[in-house]
C-alpha cells in the first residue's frame, strides 16, 4: 500500500497511489524539508525498512550511508547515478517537482540493476580472459599451432615464422602445412615431446609438442617453437655461462663477507702485559683448541678473534660471528644450526643454512656466550663433543669441522655458581683462556691509541689530520674508560668531527671527561695532609699576588705582609717558575 501523511496530498498528486504502486521501481517523495510524504510498496525490496512507518522521516535517515546520496542530490547537473545500497547496485534518479499549489517536492526513483551489473561484470571478465588467451597464443615463443584430435589446425600463429596466414590453414591437416611435423601423432598417442630439433623450411628449430587432454580424453595437441634456430641456443648457453661467472663472483663476495678483517698487526699496544696476551693468542692460533676470550666490553675481544683466525691454518676458510645476546631465545637454535622447509611457523620454504654450517672448515665466534640459555648450552655442548649436528626439521647429520672461539665480558665462574652457566660447557670452552686488559690498566697505550685513531679516522671522515695538545692527552689519560678502547675511539671521532681548530684542546673534549677530571682532582685534594694543603694554598696565593703586582716581588711581599727575602725563599722552595 502507498504510505502517506494523514493530510490529503491528492490535490497535488492526482491518482498518485495507483501510479506509484504500478511502477516496478521504488519511489520516494519528500517535501521541501526532505521529509517523506509518499513511498510505494517496492521500496522494501530496495531498503530493509521491515514494517516501519517512515512517513514523516527525513529520507536520508533510512539509508545506512547517506553521504554518497547527499552528494548526488546536491549536484544540480546530474539527474541519475549508480550507487551501492545494502550490497545491491541501485540506479538512483532525482527530480524536483513544483505543484500547481506552488509546493516543492523531491522525487527519488530507485531501480535495482544488480543482475544487469553482475552480468556485465561477468562478460567483461570473460572478455578479458579471452583477450589474455589470444594475446598469449599470438605472442607465445616464435609460434604456436593447435590441432584437434584429427590433426586439423584450429589455431595458428606461425605467420611471422613461415609467412602463411591463419585463414589459409585453418581446417587443414597439420602435416600438409608444416614439414616433418609430429603434432598429429601427439594428438593420437598423448605422449609429449619436449625440446626436439625439427627442420622447417630449411631451418633447424627447437620445438615442443604436448597433448591437450580434457576429462581424461585427448582432444588435440599444441606445438610451439622455442628457438627458431640453433644460434639462439648457443646464445642462451653464453648467457648461462655469464650467469655462472656472476654466481662465482657473488660466491667470492659472500666469502669476503665471512672472512676475518683484522690481524695481530691491528692490535695497537706497547704495554708489556698486553704483549704477553698477544704472544699467547699467536700460539693458540696454530692449534685447533677451543679458545675463551674474556674481557670488559670494548676491550677488543672480536679484534683478537679475527686475528687468531687469520693467523691460523684455517684462514682461507669462513670466519663467522654470532652474537648470542642479539638473537631471540626462540630463534637461536635455528640461527646456529639452520632449518629445513616447514621446520616451524614462519620458516622459509627453501630452508636456511645455520652459522655452524657456514663456518664449517673455518672458525666460528660465539660472542657474549654468557647470554646463551641453559637448554641451548646443553645442545651446544653435545655438538662440540660429537662434532656433528642436524638442521631443525631434519634427521640428516652434518659432520662438523670448525674452530670454536667464545667471548664474554662476564665472569663465567661466578655465573656457574649462580646457576646461569653450565660447568661442563665452561670446561669445554676454557681450553685456552685469553684475558684482555681493560684500558685503565694499560695507561701507556692511551697516547698511542689516540694518535692511531686520529690518523685513521681522519682518513675515514675525509678531514685534515689534527694534532692534540699535551693537556688534552693528559685528560684522556686520566679518564677511567669504562667503555675501554671503543669509548676512546668514539671520543676521538666525535672530537674530530666537531672541532674546527687544527689543534685539539681540552675545551674540545666531551664535557663529561672534564667533569670527571675535576672530580678526581677534588678527591686528590681531599686526601692531602694539612702540610700539603697549606703549601698548596700558599703557592696559589703567591702566584695570584705576583700576577696582580705584574711580577714586582717587592710590592708582592709588601701585600703579603712578609719580608722580600722571605718571599724569595718561598719561591725557591716551591720551585715556582715565574
Amino acid at each position: 500500500m502507498l504510505k502517506t501523511y494523514n493530510k490529503n496530498p491528492y490535490s497535488d498528486f492526482p491518482d498518485l497511489e495507483f501510479l506509484l504502486n504500478e511502477i516496478y521501481d521504488a519511489v520516494i517523495i519528500a517535501d521541501k524539508n526532505e521529509k517523506i510524504i509518499f513511498y510505494n510498496k517496492n521500496l522494501k525490496n530496495i531498503i530493509n525498512i521491515k514494517n516501519k512507518n517512515i512517513i514523516g522521516t527525513q529520507y536520508h535517515k533510512i539509508f545506512k550511508d547517506y553521504s554518497e546520496i547527499k552528494n548526488f542530490i546536491e549536484e544540480k547537473d546530474k539527474i541519475e547515478k549508480e550507487i551501492m545500497i545494502d550490497g545491491k547496485y541501485i540506479l538512483l534518479k532525482k527530480f524536483l517537482y513544483k505543484s500547481k499549489n506552488n509546493n516543492t517536492y523531491y522525487i527519488l526513483i530507485l531501480k535495482d540493476v544488480t543482475l544487469q551489473e553482475d552480468s556485465k561484470h561477468q562478460l567483461e571478465k570473460l572478455k578479458e580472459s579471452l583477450e589474455m588467451i589470444e594475446e598469449l597464443l599470438d605472442n607465445a615463443y616464435y609460434g604456436m599451432t593447435i590441432v584437434d584430435e584429427n590433426g586439423k589446425i584450429v589455431k595458428w600463429n606461425y605467420e611471422k615464422f613461415m609467412g602463411i596466414k591463419e585463414e589459409d590453414v585453418l581446417g587443414k591437416y597439420v602435416y600438409e602445412v608444416i614439414d616433418n611435423t609430429r603434432l598429429h601423432i601427439i594428438a593420437k598417442t598423448g605422449k609429449k615431446e619436449l625440446c626436439q630439433i625439427q627442420k622447417i623450411q630449411g631451418n633447424h628449430v627447437i620445438t615442443s609438442r604436448i597433448p591437450i587432454i580434457k576429462n581424461g580424453k585427448i582432444i588435440g595437441a599444441a606445438g610451439t617453437i622455442i628457438f627458431k634456430n640453433l644460434d639462439e641456443v648457443k646464445s642462451l648457453a653464453q648467457k648461462l655461462k655469464l650467469l655462472e661467472d656472476t654466481l662465482h663472483k657473488y660466491k667470492g663476495e659472500i666469502s669476503r663477507m665471512y672472512s676475518a678483517k683484522y690481524s695481530f698487526d691491528d692490535i695497537i699496544t706497547q704495554d708489556e702485559k698486553m704483549m704477553s696476551v698477544i704472544k699467547i693468542a699467536k700460539k693458540a692460533a696454530n692449534t685447533n683448541s677451543t679458545i675463551l676470550i674474556q674481557g670488559e666490553s670494548g676491550t677488543g675481544k672480536e679484534l683478537f678473534a679475527h686475528a687468531i683466525h687469520n693467523a691460523s691454518p684455517r684462514n682461507h676458510k669462513s670466519f663467522v660471528t654470532i652474537n648470542c645476546a642479539a638473537i631471540p631465545r626462540e630463534l637461536l637454535e635455528s640461527e646456529l644450526f639452520g632449518y629445513e622447509n616447514g621446520a616451524f611457523t614462519g620458516a622459509k620454504k627453501s630452508g636456511k643454512i645455520g652459522k655452524f654450517e657456514l663456518a664449517n672448515g673455518g672458525t666460528i665466534l660465539l660472542d657474549e656466550i654468557d647470554s646463551m640459555p641453559l637448554d641451548m648450552q646443553a645442545k651446544l655442548l653435545r655438538v662440540l663433543e660429537s662434532k656433528e649436528f642436524e638442521r631443525l626439521g631434519s634427521n640428516n647429520r652434518i659432520n662438523l669441522d670448525v674452530r670454536i672461539i667464545a667471548s664474554t665480558n662476564e665472569n663465567l665462574e661466578e655465573a656457574i655458581e649462580k646457576g646461569k652457566f653450565r660447568r661442563d660447557l665452561y670446561y669445554r670452552l676454557n681450553v685456552i683462556k685469553i684475558e684482555i686488559l681493560p684500558l685503565r690498566k694499560r695507561i701507556n697505550d692511551i697516547p698511542l691509541l689516540i694518535q692511531h685513531f686520529i690518523t685513521n679516522l681522519s682518513k675515514e671522515l675525509n678531514i685534515k689530520p689534527k694534532t692534540i695538545s699535551d693537556e688534552a692527552i693528559k685528560i684522556l689519560t686520566m679518564h677511567k674508560w669504562l667503555g675501554n678502547v671503543r669509548e676512546l675511539r668514539n671520543v676521538i671521532e666525535r672530537t674530530l668531527s666537531l672541532t674546527t681548530s687544527d689543534i685539539i684542546e681540552p675545551k674540545h673534549l666531551p664535557e663529561y671527561l672534564l667533569k670527571n677530571m675535576q672530580l678526581e682532582s677534588k678527591k686528590k685534594k681531599n686526601n692531602l695532609s694539612l702540610k700539603e694543603i697549606i703549601a698548596k694554598t700558599e703557592i696559589e696565593i703567591i702566584k695570584k699576588t705576583l700576577k696582580d703586582c705584574n711580577g714586582n716581588k717587592s710590592l708582592a711581599a709588601k701585600k703579603l705582609g712578609i719580608h722580600r727575602t722571605a718571599l724569595y725563599k718561598k719561591i725557591k722552595n716551591y720551585n715556582l717558575d715565574l
